[in-house]
């Protein structure tokens, strides 16, 4: 009896050690690097205003639409959300449909529809009408950003060839040179726009 007690009492305390080395410690110790080595990551990649407010992440999308769900012309459009109404991060997710399920080819349609009407008739990027993965891509396409070019000069009144030139100038290359796709950071886009 007294043995078991005892090897009760140091496991307990062991358990103690161990949550407050690992639980607390570790925690403290990742949390301090990660505000002297990447302080800009590790706050949520958070963009801010001239005027220091928070207007959104470099790492979640965001609508550009006015307060009837309408997009906005003058600004580009990100990809579409599979979080419900709009980009709520606590929402993410994917659509989880395969490509015979009748809401998935249903949702692809609408949004083929809105895209030809917002951009005029032609070729759509594929991420223009599907969501990602995570429902909250903060990018789009080279392809589709080029989509958008001639409406978004219309609706701002200035020249295609520099919004063309600032879709080049915010055109991220494939991470380490060889993964992914070129793409464009839909806020970062839009508030090159708004600083013209």
């Amino acid at each position: 009896m007294r043995t078991t007690l005892r090897t009760a009492g140091v496991a307990a305390r062991a358990m103690l050690v161990f949550t407050a080395v690992l639980g607390v410690g570790y925690m403290l110790l990742i949390t301090a690097i990660g505000q002297v080595a990447l302080p800009v990551q590790a706050n949520g990649s958070l963009i801010r205003s001239a005027d220091d407010q928070v207007v959104g992440s470099g790492l979640i999308g965001q609508s550009f639409t006015d307060a009837d769900g309408d997009a906005l012309p003058q600004y580009f459009q990100s990809r579409p959300s599979a979080a419900g109404d709009g980009y709520d991060s606590a929402a993410s997710s994917g659509s989880n449909g395969g490509p015979e399920n009748d809401d998935l080819i249903a949702a692809i349609e609408e949004r083929r529809a809105a895209y030809d009407a917002l951009n005029g008739s032609g070729a759509i990027p594929a991420d223009a009408v599907t969501a990602s993965g995570s429902g909250l891509d903060p990018d789009i396409s080279v392809a589709n950003a080029g989509r958008q070019v001639a409406r978004v000069a219309e609706a701002r009144g200035i020249p295609v060839s520099d919004v063309s030139a600032l879709v080049a100038e915010h055109t991220l290359p494939r991470d380490l040179g060889y993964l992914g796709d070129p793409r464009v950071n839909v806020l970062e886009l839009n508030r090159a726009l708004d600083a013209l």
